[in-house]
């Protein structure tokens, strides 16, 4: 399709199901609005566990984030029939190298973004119970346990209780918005945007210009350690202490760059050609503003004493220590609050969003099972948001948000690696396809870089979240091999769907052909061992 292809009114997407080219890229930028509230999500957990180098990590992965996205819209642009993201285009590339990689893209993907659901509501079920509860009330404290899960870290189990209960009605809401299809939510998240995003730059701005960042809270750039009594004490940059660095990097990775998102769209794009470049970009500036000045304020502000405070580690007391940073009084504290809860529900609707979008293209194109390849009458993708919604109730019964987070993520930084070499496999294979965006050479070789960088964060620093970490998020991310061979082998007798070769502007004889040669599997294999030789040098 060229460049002047790319405007095709509001006519539905043709195939098996419809999605509608209802908006541009100003919309798309605010259904990727949530992606900044995904700060509050690590920002504790991080701060509490590396101490004082926390800020500059933020810096540093969002600044990866927002590099690596150059390639994605260049990848993007030459599918603008398709949705869901930089892990449908990428599976594109490794298609025709392998039957089984492409959909482990897809996959990790799905898988990285849809805990965004649980965690999100679960931490605004808790920020409602801490501003409405006492701590010692009977309605914070009460929990049924239905599975002990130590098998997969010391003291985690499926339970039912407050946080829960109040965290699925959450998730309900966020469908019954997105059920109307992708404009209506759109228009919401417009408004509600705003809301968002302003509280998270008054936290960011206000500490700064009031004199309340204190250089002592981040400095000198030393990891966290503790004395053979447990108080806290100045790490050293040895093994230990770089491995705390590169698990801060590999667990903030989830959140920073998470704008990419923004081009799960394409295929609703009114002009894909010209919406979807402006989307991810314009979406990553927001982000780096945010992931900027949000760590460093909270930091600057609360010091190693006041990241080690309870429900920071875990998310539960972010909104209150943020809301206080700013002071104002009782008032403007629940204020924040409220507000910092809307973020968080924004994130949840922007991941609803891309996430069922995923799933939706890879029931179109052949990856997962047929049945998610289908939208309501207003072009929503309803069959994969009820299987996001389901799934995220059994992970909202867990107890430990952040070991799904890290498990999650591990599922993402392969997505990242496989997607971020998609760029240059594709180059060579898609020559003469139409590119209505190009990326600047250096800028994908960066990104190529930064894909070997994303292996040594998953084998290094996964397991700072939880001894198992790493195996647990090997093991998510081969699920895909039954699911993938149910619906390819069994319900379609071993050929890909029409669609999906279309997209490709082949046949399936011409899958066969490869242009880079052995080079996709030389760079897989260099990544596999990239991430074994990094878990085997950085452990603690």
């Amino acid at each position: 399709m060229s460049v002047s292809d790319g405007n095709q009114g509001n006519a539905p997407i043709q195939g098996e199901s419809n999605l509608h080219r209802a908006i541009s890229w100003p919309q798309a930028f605010w259904l990727a609005s949530g992606v900044p509230a995904l700060v509050l999500f690590s920002i504790g957990g991080i701060a509490a566990t590396i101490g004082n180098p926390s800020w500059v990590i933020w810096i540093l992965s969002v600044s990866f984030g927002f590099l690596q996205a150059f390639i994605y819209a260049e990848i993007a642009g030459l599918f603008p029939s398709k949705s869901g993201g930089a892990s449908v285009y990428g599976a594109a590339a490794w298609v025709r190298y392998s039957k089984f990689l492409a959909p482990l893209s897809v996959w990790c993907n799905w898988l990285a973004w849809t805990p965004v659901l649980a965690i999100g509501g679960g931490l605004a079920a808790g920020y409602i119970l801490n501003v409405f509860f006492d701590p010692d009330s009977a309605i914070r404290s009460w929990q049924i346990t239905l599975v002990n899960l130590d098998f997969l870290k010391e003291g985690i189990s499926l339970r039912i209780d407050a946080t829960f209960l109040i965290g699925a009605v959450i998730l309900f809401v966020v469908f019954g918005i997105q059920h109307g299809g992708v404009l209506r939510a759109a228009r919401f998240q417009t408004i509600m945007g705003l809301a968002v995003v302003i509280p998270l730059l008054i936290v960011g701005i206000v500490p700064l210009l009031t004199g309340d960042v204190l250089a002592e809270n981040l400095t000198p750039l030393k990891p966290l350690a503790f004395d053979g009594d447990g108080n806290v004490t100045e790490g050293n940059w040895d093994r230990a202490g770089w491995t705390l660095f590169l698990g801060g990097l590999f667990i903030a990775a989830w959140s920073a760059y998470a704008f990419e998102t923004a081009i799960c769209y394409t295929s609703e794009f009114k002009n894909p050609a010209y919406d979807t470049p402006r989307a991810i970009l314009f979406a990553g500036g927001l982000c780096i503003v945010v992931y900027t000045l949000v760590p460093l304020s909270f930091q600057g502000v609360l010091g190693v004493d006041g990241m080690l405070q309870e429900g920071i580690v875990d998310g539960s007391a972010v909104a209150g220590a943020m809301a206080g940073m700013v002071g104002g009084g009782s008032f403007v504290f629940s204020l924040m609050v409220i507000m910092l809860i809307l973020a968080l529900l924004l994130a949840v609707m922007t991941s609803m969003a891309g996430s069922s979008r995923t799933l939706y293209q890879g029931g179109v194109d052949g990856w997962l099972p047929r049945y998610l390849g289908r939208a309501n009458e207003h072009g929503a993708p309803t069959p994969a948001m009820w299987t996001d919604l389901g799934f995220n109730l059994i992970l909202l019964l867990m107890s430990d948000y952040l070991f799904v987070l890290a498990v999650s993520n591990c599922c993402y930084l392969i997505f990242n690696f496989l997607n971020l070499n998609a760029g240059w496999i594709h180059r060579i294979d898609s020559a003469e396809t139409p590119r209505p965006w190009r990326c600047p050479t250096p800028l994908m070789v960066v990104g190529v870089i930064l894909s070997f960088v994303n292996a040594v964060l998953l084998g290094a620093g996964a397991n700072v979240w939880g001894e198992g970490t790493l195996m647990s998020g090997i093991i998510a991310a081969l699920l895909i091999l039954p699911v993938f061979a149910f619906r390819h082998y069994v319900q379609d007798k071993g050929k890909f769907p029409k669609e999906m070769l279309d997209d490709l502007h082949l046949s399936s004889r011409d899958l066969n052909v490869r242009k880079a040669g052995m080079k996709p599997y030389i760079a897989l294999a260099a990544g596999i061992v990239v991430a074994i030789v990094a878990n085997q040098i950085f452990y603690l």
